[in-house]
């Protein structure tokens, strides 16, 4: 086991975060001129189920994250096992990144079809962390498919569950 006092090598940070298994998502908005967005995020875990929140952490440069600060409105949509194709698809820039999937629109925000789980959320708050933000959402409808089997990341790799 490595042990180090800060300031940490920004290297050895990410490999510590890295070995906390997560789910993946995509996270989707869409301005008021119909202008759809979204990012890949494993930064997600629920806050409360009354009121029912959860948070995600994007980074602070993230292309997609004034549209969902004008719109006050975004989905989480929880990738199952065939999603990673959406979740790789959601890093790259310069790219229709809605293209080749199936989405529904839920109240005005993009929910993608295949998703294991989706949840459509209105702000609820915003708040610093550091080189990210810490966005709240309020969850105002929901779906879940519980015959999907989820996307893990681990390690810098997806990952499926193995239960034995």
């Amino acid at each position: 086991m490595t042990d180090a006092h800060a300031p940490f090598d920004p290297r050895l940070l990410r490999d510590a975060f890295g070995c906390f298994a997560t789910g993946v998502t995509v996270v989707t908005s869409q301005s008021a001129s119909g202008e759809r967005v979204g990012l890949t995020a494993n930064s997600f875990t629920s806050v409360s189920l009354d009121p029912p929140l959860l948070l995600f952490c994007p980074a602070t440069g993230a292309s997609a994250l004034p549209v969902l600060r004008e719109s006050g409105r975004f989905a989480i949509n929880i990738l199952d096992l065939d999603g990673q194709v959406v979740a790789d698809r959601f890093t790259r820039r310069g790219i229709d990144r809605f293209g080749e999937h199936d989405w529904r629109d839920w109240d005005g925000v993009p929910v993608l079809a295949s998703a294991k789980a989706a949840f459509v959320c209105d702000l609820h708050a915003d708040h610093d962390g550091g080189d990210h933000r810490i966005i709240v959402g309020r969850v105002t409808r929901l779906a879940l498919d519980q015959a999907r089997e989820p996307l893990l990341y681990l390690h810098g790799r997806y990952r499926r569950v193995h239960v034995g």
